[in-house]
């Protein structure tokens, strides 16, 4: 008991240090330098609360940010937001000069860019609905793969028969593509202008307008942990059920519907 109330005095102590160290500095070119300091030192996007809290009580952080994106804007680094969060990153015309230092990463199969690109677009979306879009069943492991990444995370439970998991993307995934906003991501005059698109589609072909909002959708439940764990292992078991179907009927362990989605 002792021991604990040492140690709750030493960190009240600690906190009211460091709110005094900050209070010295209430100019606004300290100011500056202090969020300057802030981003540069984290290691993900920090959202204005973060900033806030470290900050002279008082301190207008957004328009400080505000200034500090201007400042950089033609600076070899650049101030971002991404998502709801805020970091300095490499001017993208410079992004050349790093290239041999960047982690080569293993390239997605095309199915599981299908998969990424629909789940980005039709958020919350479920197994099934992305099936029923794409035409073909998903191979084994392609939402384990991109869980692994970050990229996609399990949102909710949809309020139907079998209460599937919804599934949506992540900062990591706004992060990753440069996106401010989901919203960022191109739409059919883009995709066309890069050549991604037929230029003559049908007329009532559309591309939805995405959205990654953290709240629920009305028709979602949310999910815990227990779900999460239980969801996990029902996808493994699903995906060993059909490994061992594919090797007693002779296929080759991919699933046959994605067999040419591969690469």
């Amino acid at each position: 008991m002792a021991d604990d109330n040492q140690r709750r005095g030493a960190a009240a102590k600690a906190e009211d240090s460091v709110r005094s160290n900050v209070t010295i500095f209430a100019s606004r070119g300290d100011q500056l330098r202090m969020v300057e300091a802030l981003l540069f030192a984290a290691s993900e996007p920090l959202d204005e609360a973060s900033i806030a809290a470290r900050m002279p009580e008082g301190a207008d952080v957004g328009a400080l940010l505000g200034e500090l994106k201007d400042d950089y804007a033609k600076r070899g680094v650049n101030l971002a937001r991404v998502g709801e969060g805020w970091r300095l990153r490499t001017a993208d015309d410079l992004a050349f000069l790093l290239r041999k230092e960047q982690v080569e990463q293993k390239k997605l199969s095309r199915a599981a860019l299908e998969t990424l690109a629909i789940i980005a677009y039709h958020q919350p979306v479920t197994r099934a609905e992305i099936e029923e879009i794409r035409g073909v069943s998903i191979s084994r492991g392609i939402l384990d793969v991109l869980l692994e990444t970050g990229w996609i995370r399990m949102r909710g439970r949809r309020r139907t028969p079998g209460r599937p998991v919804t599934y949506g993307t992540t900062p990591s995934f706004l992060d990753h593509f440069a996106l401010e906003n989901i919203r960022d991501l191109p739409g059919v005059d883009e995709l066309k202008a890069a050549g991604l698109l037929q230029t003559e589609m049908p007329a009532d072909f559309a591309i939805p307008a995405p959205e990654d909002q953290d709240a629920l959708a009305p028709d979602e439940d949310p999910l815990d942990d227990e779900a999460i764990s239980s969801e996990m292992a029902a996808v493994a078991e699903r995906d060993a059920s059909e490994g061992s179907a594919g090797i007693r009927s002779g296929d080759a362990p991919g699933d046959a519907s994605d067999e040419n989605d591969q690469d």
